[in-house]
């Protein structure tokens, strides 16, 4: 796809192209009104731009779109639109053990009930042992470094997938 195309969208389907991107109504609502877009680093600069104008209740609305790191089994049910991508997202636990997939399991859920919301991480390229790592050593966070940290790997994924949606 080009900007062209993507310009060229009946607004419905460009909504819903970009929300497949970044899962934040108020996000869409916000990109909605820079279309038509010269480039893709106009696109890029602005998604990023109104991502950081998003409050958290927008973030967390976003990191609500994604199945948990591993859960392969809602990614065809509940995240049907976006599958492909989270599947290559997440390759790396195709490789894991079950010892690092349980961990996985569990740490998923210490983190939400610790933070309210799941773990959000930009997982393209990353093991399952490097996010088990990871979401381990951010349990160590306060509340507000958090949500911080989780909206700019939610920023990451929603750069990547608008690439990927221009491919």
């Amino acid at each position: 796809m080009t900007i062209h195309d993507l310009n060229q969208m009946p607004p419905d389907e460009l909504k819903a192209a970009l929300f497949n991107c970044c899962g934040s109504v108020k996000w869409v609502d916000k990109m909605m009104s820079w279309f038509p877009m010269e480039e893709l680093v106009e696109l890029l600069d602005m998604a990023e731009a109104e991502w950081y104008k998003c409050t958290p209740g927008d973030w967390r609305e976003a990191f609500s779109h994604h199945p948990k790191i591993g859960d392969t089994a809602s990614l065809q049910k509940k995240f049907a639109a976006t599958a492909e991508w989270v599947q290559d997202e997440q390759s790396g636990v195709n490789t894991a053990n079950e010892q690092t997939l349980n961990a996985l399991t569990e740490a998923n859920k210490k983190y939400e009930q610790q933070f309210g919301y799941i773990f959000i991480i930009s997982a393209t390229g990353k093991s399952a042992e490097e996010m088990l790592s990871i979401l381990e050593q951010r349990l160590n966070n306060t509340p507000e470094e958090e949500i911080r940290i989780a909206a700019d790997e939610q920023n990451k994924i929603t750069l990547i997938r608008i690439q990927k949606l221009m491919q």
